[in-house]
């Protein structure tokens, strides 16, 4: 078998910053090339591909799509799979956030939080289905504590997160036994990129049994879990949270 056929590689989406750059990071420290999804932060894509790079050459690569475009989606499925051959993993992390309250949320509202959430991601994990299943690959979509336990005026974003999960457990079913797919469901990890007030996150913090907010590397590390070293889990989607759905 060639080196490219051995080689493993990952596809993460939003994965220029946050937690989308350190699960690049945990993964291709596991060895696997990396395909870097961005829609809009090319240069910190960029200046984590080159980084990547600088560790072992030739193994990352950037690819700009938008996810609520599906053309988009079908030319990134396309691509990624074009550039080093196949694709072992899918990280389904690209996400969109932001408050809809009842009284101001719009259409357009809901197509940007469903169609980035959801109709991207499962459309994405279908056009990537054959070189998954030939690779007996996996699938791993970053949920949200919040999808069972709705946030105030997120009721949008929640309802989203809520189908990503189902998405999950469906897809399992479906693509047994070649492919697994799971998730990872966020607590507490980084501060919104909006402004949050401090009686806020104080309010939170309180919720949270371990009493601190996580760290990314939590969440990539259960990330790497789900795809290297748990081949019998599937349909399975773990709370990263520090205990906080306890208290939900």
């Amino acid at each position: 078998m060639s080196e490219q056929n051995t080689q493993r590689v990952a596809l993460v989406t939003g994965a220029a910053q946050r937690i989308g750059a350190e699960i690049c990071k945990t993964l291709h420290a596991a060895g696997f090339n990396i395909v870097i999804h961005y829609r809009s932060s090319s240069q910190p894509a960029e200046a984590l591909a080159e980084q990547l790079n600088q560790q072992r050459s030739h193994s990352a690569h950037c690819l700009k799509a938008d996810l609520t475009n599906s053309s988009d989606v079908q030319a990134l499925a396309t691509a990624a799979e074009k550039q080093w051959g196949h694709i072992d993993a899918l990280i389904n992390n690209a996400s969109t956030f932001y408050p809809t309250p009842l009284n101001t949320s719009t259409e357009d509202d809901w197509d940007a939080l469903f169609d980035s959430n959801v109709r991207g991601p499962f459309f994405l994990s279908q056009a990537l289905t054959p070189t998954l299943s030939e690779r007996k690959g996996c699938i791993v979509n970053l949920v949200d504590i919040h999808s069972e336990k709705p946030m105030a005026e997120h009721t949008i974003y929640s309802m989203a997160k809520a189908s990503v999960a189902m998405m999950t457990k469906t897809l399992a079913k479906e693509m047994a036994p070649v492919v697994r797919v799971n998730g990872v469901s966020p607590g507490a990890i980084l501060w919104p990129e909006q402004a949050l007030d401090p009686n806020n996150k104080s309010s939170i913090l309180n919720k949270v049994p371990m009493q601190k907010i996580g760290d990314v590397s939590d969440i990539a590390k259960t990330v790497a879990y789900l795809v290297n070293d748990a081949p019998y889990v599937t349909g399975q989607i773990i709370a990263v949270d520090g205990g906080r759905s306890l208290n939900m």
